[in-house]
């Protein structure tokens, strides 16, 4: 199986090479990066003026650590694609990795067989499929997710206890001391950055005003300068000195446990790391990423008890350092912003029309059978079937397949039954819940494990991949504009569901235009349009409502069906080109 997989991911790189440009770029894209370039900024300008440029729009409050890496890397990777085509193969790649580890996990609860069979029917659904090269975010956090989750429970699997009983008093004292200073360093100093900004401030204005405290002192200039300059330079120190003390007492604490610790328990210390690290990205991708720890949390004193406390205090206090960094708009006041980001998520303040079963609903109104639809008509016809009867076999199996319906029930129905009561503010379909389906795929396997032919097993897995398989080649480059058979395919939700609500499909409108417009055509765009510019050839003008400037007259104009634009804008002009896929219109081009 390792050297099947050492081939297959390789294989599937190199395909995703071959085909990343052929999707465009999705709608709110180029504003994450401007989110991007901003924190980035932010590691220059923080050390040194004590200031994060925020972008706002609730932007700040997602958390921008996989946006930055792909900022970053996506340059080198210029030499073969263009700079959004770097960015979406990355997407991909990020997809790829979150297969593999779906496939560890599913080896936890599944033969070889099933497990495979469950991997490969949840990475060849068309609806993920096709976020896997254009979502920034969604895809991102599930694979993150599942890394996460794989490689902190193989870490509970391992680990051994951290023993402390066999040190000497003194060498105990000194450790307990030592974390104890750390832990203030870390929680104290940062936690409360923001009470130490409001104190240097109220010293400065106090010297200010004539009152006689250490800035007095300090400040000999204070009545003929502007106070913010000695705020901002206080503050700044007080930067430096906190930085200071975090790695000081971070280099004892490390160096006495290398010397104090046996070399079994100080190595099980340093294998928390990577699986920390890799919570704490998943968390500064989404304020969700805590969800995983839930699941490791539960594993580790399941199988150790009191004793998983410890290492479990390491690994959150580790991640939450991975999460800080990586998070610049948490740095000015980090508990207040993430609870603030909290809040922010949970009840997302977004203002647009969602298209559901033919009619508009705000999206804090949507009707309860909004994601039990969309789930039954999002994924390939098998999915659901398997899923069930896998259900039914796994409750009625072996304790660790009622291990899997409990994590189904945990992982994917309570919070199923959450977004619905709660009613979460949910719009684009379910996008936002992608990593609440995995354990769906995971029942479906359970299914195969019933059949011991393996030439019946081979069968059933043909007759259930093949749907979601021939459906993602049929709609490319637009495989999330999929609905299965249910809905009556992509026509069948054509005008009754959201089809493709992030524009991708105004790169071929492009495209089209390169090849057919004339010298300095004028083309009104309707929707993204920075999405047609980015592929759109300089000569041309383009035009759309985020500019002042107007034409007098338009060549051409482009139109998303989205919210129904291709029929209300420019109603009487002729329809030169269309972009559809099984009669389901996505974009047409008018010739006024």
């Amino acid at each position: 199986m390792k050297h099947i997989r050492s081939i297959v991911f390789p294989a599937l790189a190199i395909l995703g090479a071959i085909v990343t440009p052929h999707f465009g770029e999705s709608w709110d894209e180029l504003k994450f990066y401007k989110y991007a370039d901003l924190s980035l900024g932010a590691y220059q300008t923080w050390p040194t003026q004590a200031t994060v440029a925020t972008f706002g729009n609730t932007y700040d409050n997602y958390g921008p650590a996989f946006v930055m890496f792909v900022s970053l890397a996506a340059k080198p990777l210029q030499v073969i694609f263009s700079e959004s085509d770097a960015r979406h193969y990355l997407y991909f790649l990020t997809f790829l990795a979150g297969v593999w580890a779906f496939h560890e996990l599913a080896k936890r609860w599944l033969s070889r067989n099933a497990a495979l069979f469950s991997t490969l029917l949840f990475a060849t659904q068309p609806l993920i499929v096709g976020h896997a090269f254009i979502s920034p975010k969604d895809i991102p956090f599930l694979s993150f997710f599942l890394l996460s989750l794989h490689f902190g429970l193989k870490l509970f699997d391992s680990l051994k206890p951290l023993q402390t009983s066999s040190l000497d008093p003194r060498s105990r004292r000194t450790l307990l001391v030592l974390s104890a200073l750390w832990l203030v360093a870390v929680f104290g100093l940062f936690l409360f950055t923001n009470a130490f900004h409001t104190y240097i401030a109220n010293l400065v204005a106090s010297a200010k005003a004539g009152e006689t405290n250490i800035v007095t002192y300090l400040a000999s200039d204070l009545s003929k300068t502007d106070p913010e300059v000695y705020i901002q330079r206080y503050f700044v120190f007080f930067l430096w000195i906190r930085s200071f003390v975090f790695l000081l007492s971070s280099s004892a604490l490390v160096f006495s446990g290398f010397r104090l610790l046996a070399r079994p328990a100080f190595h099980s210390l340093l294998s928390i790391l990577f699986p920390a690290v890799l919570l704490g990205l998943t968390t500064s991708i989404r304020v969700l990423g805590p969800f995983a720890a839930l699941f490791i949390a539960y594993h580790a004193f399941r199988k150790h008890g009191k004793q998983a406390i410890l290492p479990l205090g390491i690994y959150a206090a580790l991640a939450i350092i991975v999460m800080y960094l990586t998070w610049p708009y948490l740095w000015p006041n980090p508990f207040g912003h993430f609870v603030e980001s909290v809040q922010v998520m949970s009840q997302y303040p977004w203002n647009g029309q969602v298209l559901f079963n033919g009619a508009y609903y705000r999206s804090t109104e949507l009707p309860w059978s909004y994601l039990p639809v969309l789930f039954g008509i999002q994924f390939s016809e098998p999915v659901w079937v398997l899923a069930t009867a896998g259900l039914v076999a796994a409750v009625i199996g072996s304790r660790e397949k009622r291990e899997l319906a409990l994590l189904t029930f945990a992982w994917f129905a309570i919070p199923l039954l959450g977004f619905i009561v709660t009613r979460a503010p949910l719009y684009d379909n379910f996008r936002q819940v992608f990593f609440i389906v995995p354990p769906v795929f995971l029942l479906a396997g359970v299914i195969l494990e019933r059949i011991t032919n393996i030439k019946w097993q081979i069968a059933l897995m043909v007759l259930c991949l093949l749907p979601g398989i021939v459906d993602a080649l049929r709609l490319h480059p637009y495989e999330y504009v999929y609905y299965n058979r249910f809905a009556g395919g992509v026509q069948g939700a054509f005008r009754n569901f959201e089809l493709d609500y992030w524009g991708t499909s105004y790169r071929e409108a492009a495209e089209y235009l390169n090849l057919t417009a004339p010298q300095g055509a004028s083309v009104w765009v309707d929707g993204p349009a920075h999405i047609f510019e980015l592929y759109a050839r300089d000569d041309m003008q383009v035009y759309s409502d985020y500019e002042m400037d107007r034409a007098e007259n338009y060549d051409y104009s482009v139109s998303t069906s989205r919210h129904d634009l291709d029929l209300t804008s420019q109603p009487d002009a002729q329809i030169i080109y269309m972009i559809e896929r099984d009669g389901a219109i996505l974009t047409v081009i008018k010739q006024p």
